[in-house]
């Protein structure tokens, strides 16, 4: 019997080359080995996102993207967090057993205070709290994170031992499933690629905008002239070449390095590499968009499948912590019990 991942994304609506890299790939190469549940994230982003107007939007064109790329809804669980309520209710539980020293010292915690001091909310706070009930829902056994997140996996799993500690066991343990993240450089060479810098290139993007926004990147500072020899180990461009262009980088790394071409040269060769890359995504995404309600019934139909898991573990944690059962009136006003 295959293992059940789960991982969860917070909507950050069109999907970027940093994306692609850091996790989508890796969902589709996980399909064949795992039972799969992918989340999308909606009440985490609540956290930090205090205007909502776009929230719709980013969560279609998020799924619209996965599903171009590869992720398929018959071998996946493909859903919105909000679609399946009892997370909420798993989450209250979790927090009466959670002690606060945790969650105040986690780092994430005190980066995005900084960030927000002015929405320093008990969201923010308990926000492993949630990533936890997210995991331990759908008893989700394996969690693929990079390094940097395996302080959030512990934090979960400390949790969830000491729920069965304190009820019984009901909850696996999540195992971390390292996996490579590559922090991709965002185009102006300063910070990751993110919408937060608008420094992104969105894999959905024509190949004329990819072209254009490869153009405006930052290359070797070093470098003011077609005739200066380059740096490729500093250049921006250079990195995103190890992604899209890895058995030409050694040619294009000599090359610059004795000016036999130029920053616009080595960009082109970049554009037309990420173009040709996403063009079988593009296609699928455009056949896909083209059925308006496809991602709509997509999601509405992983959050069916979803809640007869949550279901089932909200009863059993229910029976695990000795809550009363709800009984019910029949049409003379007697209970059924």
């Amino acid at each position: 019997m295959k293992k059940r991942v789960f991982s969860g994304t917070r909507p950050t609506g069109r999907q970027h080359i940093g994306n692609y890299l850091g996790a989508i790939q890796n969902y589709v190469s996980l399909q064949d080995e795992y039972e799969c549940v992918y989340c999308i994230v909606d009440i985490h982003a609540l956290t930090t996102l205090e205007n909502t107007d776009n929230l719709r939007s980013d969560i279609y064109d998020m799924a619209l993207d996965w599903l171009a790329a590869g992720i398929d809804p018959e071998k996946s669980i493909l859903f919105v967090q909000s679609h399946v309520p009892q997370v909420e209710e798993l989450h209250s539980f979790f927090s009466m057993l959670t002690p606060l020293s945790w969650l105040l010292r986690v780092p994430t915690f005190k980066e995005k205070a900084k960030v927000q001091p002015h929405n320093v909310n008990y969201g923010l706070v308990g926000y492993p709290v949630l990533m936890t009930a997210d995991i331990a829902l759908y008893k989700g056994e394996v969690v693929p994170v990079g390094e940097d997140q395996l302080p959030h996996l512990e934090l979960a799993r400390e949790i969830v031992r000491r729920f069965n500690t304190l009820y019984g066991k009901v909850f696996p343990e999540p195992q971390a499933k390292l996996t490579s993240f590559p922090m991709v450089a965002g185009l102006d060479g300063e910070h990751k690629m993110s919408k937060s810098y608008d420094n992104q290139i969105e894999i959905s993007a024509t190949p004329e905008q990819v072209m254009s926004r490869i153009m405006t990147a930052v290359t070797d500072p070093s470098r003011r002239y077609r005739s200066d020899p380059g740096h490729p180990e500093i250049c921006n461009v250079f990195k995103l070449h190890r992604f899209f262009s890895p058995d030409k980088t050694e040619g294009i790394a000599a090359e610059c390095r004795q000016a036999g071409i130029g920053c616009v040269d080595c960009k082109r060769m970049l554009a037309a590499n990420i173009n040709a890359k996403f063009t079988p995504f593009r296609e699928e995404r455009a056949v896909l968009a083209a059925n308006p309600r496809y991602v709509t019934d997509v999601l509405a139909a992983g959050a069916e499948r979803a809640e007869i898991i949550a279901r089932e573990t909200i009863q059993e944690v229910k029976e695990a912590m000795n809550l009363p059962r709800r009984v019910y009136l029949d049409t003379a006003g007697h209970t059924d019990a």
